[in-house]
């Protein structure tokens, strides 16, 4: 027989007439288990397990053995408050058996304050080999800290755009700030522009396009200086001078204020430009040359040639903005990305899958990049075509509803992101993504379909089958853990999924219980392709850190170029949750929980099967190119042995489990915080909306022929 006690901390006190007593803030416990271990230099204490923080009035378990002890430390939100005391288990045992199993006292901490403190006595039967190697985490699945309570959001760093070595990232300016290409001002809530994060050069965005000048530290010998001394035969540096500017002036450069009574900055006296004494070293030697003309002339030059019959190389060869998401950027039907200036208008218009206008809510669906070609044929689709019945999600950048299509009586989920918000992230390019993978993904049928996108002024949107059987993480919640059949199943096909994402060159990027979703049958589907990487064959690496902060992989924090690797760790994650209940890693905050997955081991508890411990312990390899799914055939693992791999694909094996479904509206398996909550658009701010570039969103919209035949039932 085995004892363990269940503790609980349910308030703690502070002498009210100390002078601290009102400093204290959202106090916490931290609770350290150590074991005694002896050495050379006696006895010392050592944590073996990972430190818990158990909310306030829960509980967690603790085995009892010689020499094991409790350190609990109390802290608070600012950092002042560290009270501490050390209880050792056997002592608290022993207090307990005499109460009749329960006990409940004040802790006296040190150096001040008290803490609530009970605690129950039990014995249970334990398979462990000896006394030190308790297996808690069978009762930490019933009551434990570590379960899975509550959805983890996704994070990422800000996108950064490489222009002729500038590195440009959205930017919330504090302060009046004038475009250093156009020199207007820039304008606008939020992230209004980019700033290059080395020469702290400004500009729009819309103006990405235009910039001609490398980031440079001195611009005199530059290697740009030198291509256009060759080229166009500029080579003028400026002339800056000491300047007393006598009204308000603006920094030609990083565009903020010149600040200061006198000898505020410098003039050029050949172009008279404006500029910091901190940014003299920084400005190319373009002095008197306007870089929007130019770039738009550059760009002139570009059709005529390509007109012609020009080389392609000529087209392309110059360094820019190639993104399908930019401005002023198409894709023609050969694949080549051209650069065009905003105004410019090609002779030819009827070229098949090429959108000259801005988006308006009526516009031509665009052919997108995986699905089949586009039809002139092909029906139209706007949100009045649907009712909006339930809202599902919400998220900062926009909600998810469930929709009927009115002529058909269908049901859809229908994805809205707001347009303001996603330029303000600098998530254009995200949501361009998302749109071309979700177009790829009826090739799959482990991946969610989409049967079409179109536009507003104000929000893009996504129409989405919609799978009634809910999420993982929300079934997981109701059963605390799956089965060793039902989590095989759903890892299995899973692993499919992954897979053909992986063959078309795709890294995923955010696996995890929230998006991997359920049919009415029980098979699963994986949605959210917001954080997916494209282009990533054979040899190529990424180095964006991103992705959901339980699942993150060791190389993504370590800073290091990564590839798929990253998804078969986050599938460790995800299979260890399913089997187990609780997360492998944890921490109070980003920082503990990041140093856990770089150097913690994962506990495994004594009753997961041989197979399943090691699949997961080959799919924690911390070397990417160690792990399994980058090494090896993951489909050949033992833990994989009963499965019909083939008979899977095409979904011909029977679901461990069927959703509890009523209609093909029901909801009951989604949360119901939101289900109450009126299915409606968000108001946009009106002035915002209009400074909002739409042709940032020109190649958006398209329609699959799927939802052709949908709407003619």
């Amino acid at each position: 027989m085995s004892p363990f006690l269940r503790i609980g901390f349910s308030n703690f006190e502070i002498d009210p007439g100390l002078a601290y007593y009102e400093e204290v803030l959202n106090p916490y416990c931290a609770v350290y288990m150590k074991e005694a271990i002896e050495t050379e230099k006696g006895q010392i204490y050592k944590q073996k397990k990972p430190t818990m923080y158990p909310p306030w009035s829960t509980t967690f378990d603790a085995h009892v053995h010689r020499g094991r002890i409790m350190h609990v430390m109390v802290k608070d939100r600012t950092a002042e408050l560290k009270s501490e005391a050390t209880v050792p288990l056997d002592s608290l045992a022993t207090r307990c058996k005499k109460e009749n199993g329960k006990l409940e006292i004040w802790l006296e901490m040190k150096p001040q304050g008290r803490l609530l403190m009970e605690a129950r006595y039990f014995l249970e039967k334990s398979d462990a080999a000896t006394p030190t190697e308790p297996d808690q985490e069978a009762e930490q699945q019933r009551e434990g800290l570590f379960t899975l309570h509550q959805r983890r959001g996704a994070i990422k760093q800000a996108k950064v755009h490489v222009v002729k070595c500038h590195e440009f990232s959205a930017t919330f300016f504090p302060q009046p700030t004038f475009c250093s290409v156009c020199k207007e001002f820039v304008w606008g809530l939020n992230k209004q522009g980019y700033q290059c994060r080395q020469c702290n050069a400004a500009i729009h965005k819309k103006c990405i396009d235009k910039v001609i000048a490398k980031c440079t530290g001195s611009a005199v010998n530059s290697k740009e200086t030198m291509i256009h001394k060759e080229r166009f035969k500029i080579d003028m540096p400026h002339r800056f001078k000491v300047y007393n500017y006598k009204s308000p002036t603006f920094c030609e450069h990083c565009g903020t204020l010149l600040w200061g009574l006198a000898k505020q900055g410098l003039k050029c006296e050949e172009c008279s430009m404006n500029v910091h004494h901190k940014c003299q070293k920084k400005v190319a030697n373009l002095c008197g040359v306007n870089q929007k003309l130019m770039a738009e002339a550059l760009a002139v030059i570009e059709i005529r040639q390509q007109a012609k019959g020009g080389r392609e190389s000529e087209v392309t060869g110059r360094e820019g903005p190639v993104g399908i998401g930019q401005p002023g950027v198409v894709r023609a039907p050969s694949g080549l990305v051209m650069g065009l200036p905003a105004t410019a208008t090609p002779a030819n218009k009827d070229v098949q899958g090429v959108s000259w206008e801005g988006p308006v809510p009526e516009a031509e669906p665009e052919e997108p990049l995986y699905a089949v070609p586009r039809k002139d044929h092909q029906l139209k689709f706007a949100i009045e075509d649907f009712v909006l019945h339930k809202m599902l999600a919400k998220g900062s950048s926009g909600k998810v509803f469930l929709a009927e299509l009115k002529r058909s009586g269908t049901f859809f989920a229908i994805k809205a992101l707001k347009k303001d918000v996603v330029l303000m992230d600098d998530d254009v390019e995200c949501t361009m993504v998302e749109r071309r993978v979700l177009s790829l993904a009826w090739e799959n049928p482990f991946l969610t379909h989409l049967y079409c996108t179109f536009q507003t002024k104000e929000n893009l949107f996504f129409v989405m089958e919609y799978l009634n059987g809910g999420d993982l993480m929300f079934h997981i919640q109701s059963c605390h853990k799956f089965d060793l059949h039902r989590a095989t199943f759903y890892a299995a096909e899973i692993i499919c999924g992954l897979q053909f994402l992986h063959s078309k060159g795709i890294v995923y990027r955010d696996l995890k219980l929230d998006n991997v979703l359920l049919d009415s049958d029980g098979h699963i589907k994986i949605a959210d392709f917001g954080m997916c990487k494209e282009n990533m064959q054979d040899a190529s690496r990424t180095s964006t850190f991103c992705g959901t902060p339980d699942y993150i992989a060791p190389e993504i924090l370590l800073g290091q170029r990564y590839n798929s690797s990253v998804d078969w760790w986050s599938f460790g994650v995800l299979l260890y949750e399913m089997l187990i209940g609780q997360s492998p890693f944890h921490g109070r905050d980003e920082e503990e929980l990041f140093q856990s997955i770089r150097t913690d081991t994962p506990l495994y508890p004594h009753w997961l099967t041989k197979a399943s411990k090691d699949l997961l312990v080959k799919l924690f390899v911390r070397e990417p190119e160690e792990r399994l799914g980058v090494k090896g055939n993951i489909r050949q693992h033992g833990f994989f042995s009963a499965t019909d791999w083939d008979a899977l694909e095409q979904r011909k094996v029977a679901p461990p489990f069927r959703p509890t479904l009523t209609s093909p509206s029901d909801c009951s398996n989604f949360d119901k915080e939101f289900l109450n909550e009126k299915p409606r658009l968000s108001c946009a701010d009106r002035t915002l909306i209009n400074s909002v570039d739409q042709t940032m969103f020109r190649n958006f919209s398209f329609v699959n022929p799927g939802m052709t035949r949908v709407a003619a039932r």
